[in-house]
């Protein structure tokens, strides 16, 4: 298998170069719609490009990632029906903000950090949200395994000025093949009560956040759990 493409760009399929281009005419834009807090587009991500960073993120970066396990906090109610449940959630990561990190030196190293710097990923962000953004972004990637989670939350920042008006998601999907499925639940009219899939090789998940949303126990198929992983990489950009 050849290297991976390190600009996003290049990873795209046909759908996912017309919507770069603003060529898609029912995407472009779609997320300036008050409604439309969150939009999947399965198979953006070419099927070989795809094969070849997830075969490279699964050699390369799994070293790098730190855990992350925020438990349940085992307190009794004072009185019925008044629980208060903090964010929870289970996965490994690596948030690519410092330079001197083992993490961001392996990561530019395999030209993961080129990949989620090129400007046709903030364009792209660009397009569906269908107004300016901030020129400097923020880079993610982490990996979920069988089991791990985030439990509910909103990704809401109201003591940060420049995401207290909102900002923009935009992650990448690589799961392997030991990978049975994984959804996002998230908001809609005061319930959790729209679903999608998240256990794709190559799709793409926009969010225009704060969100209430949580993302379910990644499910392995039978007697796979060892190979079962959802591989995310994720760019949060500002409004401009």
């Amino acid at each position: 298998m050849s290297a991976p493409p390190r600009d996003f760009a290049d990873l795209l399929s046909p759908a996912g170069r017309r919507v770069l281009e603003g060529r898609d005419r029912t995407l472009t834009g779609i997320l300036a719609d008050p409604d439309q807090r969150v939009l999947s587009i399965d198979g953006a991500i070419a099927a070989e490009p795809a094969r070849a960073w997830l075969a490279r993120l699964e050699a390369e970066m799994r070293p790098a990632l730190v855990p992350v396990s925020h438990p349940i906090e085992a307190r009794r109610p004072r009185r019925a029906t008044a629980e208060r449940l903090g964010k929870t959630m289970r996965f490994a990561t690596a948030l690519l903000a410092r330079r001197d990190s083992k993490s961001y030196r392996r990561a530019q190293r395999i030209g993961l950090v080129r990949l989620l710097r090129s400007d046709s990923f903030r364009e792209f962000a660009q397009a569906l949200a269908g107004r300016r953004l901030r020129p400097a972004w923020g880079i993610q990637v982490s990996c979920y395994g069988a089991g791990d989670y985030a439990g509910p939350h909103t990704d809401d920042f109201p003591d940060l000025p420049a995401a207290r008006a909102g900002y923009l998601d935009i992650h990448i999907s690589l799961t392997t093949p030991a990978v049975a499925g994984q959804s996002l639940v998230y908001e809609s009219g005061g319930h959790f009560c729209q679903q999608i899939e998240l256990a794709t090789l190559g799709g793409i998940t926009a969010y225009r956040l704060p969100l209430w949303h949580y993302t379910t126990p990644l499910q392995a198929r039978p007697g796979q759990e060892q190979a079962a992983r959802r591989w995310l990489l994720l760019g949060t950009f500002l409004y401009a």
